[in-house]
């Protein structure tokens, strides 16, 4: 990850980035039925972030941060990070769907990053970096595809959706020491500026969704 550049340039280009990412969006007007068990895979930039956020959405049950999008023999940091394995660093979502829809994950998912910038999010540029919703099946397909029309249509951005969509082909979890990194490091300087206010949208915007104590990973191992 690019997380070790010059402090002054992270700071002065990330702050901005962070909030002007974050807004507020309607809800999916197509979504799925509420039939339990579910999971949900988005990329969206650095996991760190990603898994802290929905960590914090009612209803959901393990955040799992890792790999998806390429193949299994790939699935490791050290060769994710050259951006050429078809990976994007991504969070699998086990939720309750009785409490927290996949539609309304999606909204999240769409407030918190953004979707207009083709591999790279913030200071973390790459492939790997890409936003995507790795659909487990038609029917979440289906109700992405619809949710980006319908924020194309509503001009929720300045720029097109680049935010693809694409079958789950597989999903490989992080190296340990990547799960639950915010909860772990919540001073680290990338982890203040980019991450933290990620959070504080979330609060913000849909507070019928925040969950004040975050599902770590840890509690469920």
């Amino acid at each position: 990850m690019l997380k070790y550049l010059a402090l002054a340039f992270l700071a002065a280009f990330s702050a901005v980035s962070a909030e002007e990412t974050s807004r507020p969006l309607p809800r999916p007007a197509l979504d799925l039925p509420p039939i339990p068990p579910q999971q949900a895979v988005f990329a969206g930039g650095c996991f760190w972030g990603m898994q802290a956020v929905f960590q914090h959405v009612k209803g959901v049950k393990e955040v799992l941060a890792g790999y998806s999008g390429g193949s299994g023999n790939s699935a490791r940091y050290e060769a994710v990070s050259w951006g050429n394995t078809g990976h994007a660093e991504a969070v699998r979502i086990l939720y309750d769907p009785q409490v927290v829809s996949f539609g309304r994950l999606l909204q999240v998912f769409f407030s918190v990053m953004d979707p207009t910038t083709r591999n790279y999010q913030g200071p973390d540029e790459g492939s790997q970096y890409r936003s995507a919703v790795f659909a487990a099946d038609d029917n979440q397909r289906r109700v992405a595809e619809a949710y980006i029309a319908q924020l194309s249509q509503a001009r929720a951005f300045s720029r097109p959706i680049v935010t693809e969509v694409s079958a789950l082909r597989g999903f490989y979890p992080a190296e340990p020491y990547h799960q639950d990194y915010l909860i772990k490091h919540p001073n680290d300087r990338y982890i203040v500026i980019n991450d933290l206010p990620k959070i504080s949208a979330l609060q913000r915007f849909y507070p019928d969704l925040y969950e004040e104590r975050p599902v770590t990973v840890a509690l469920r191992r």
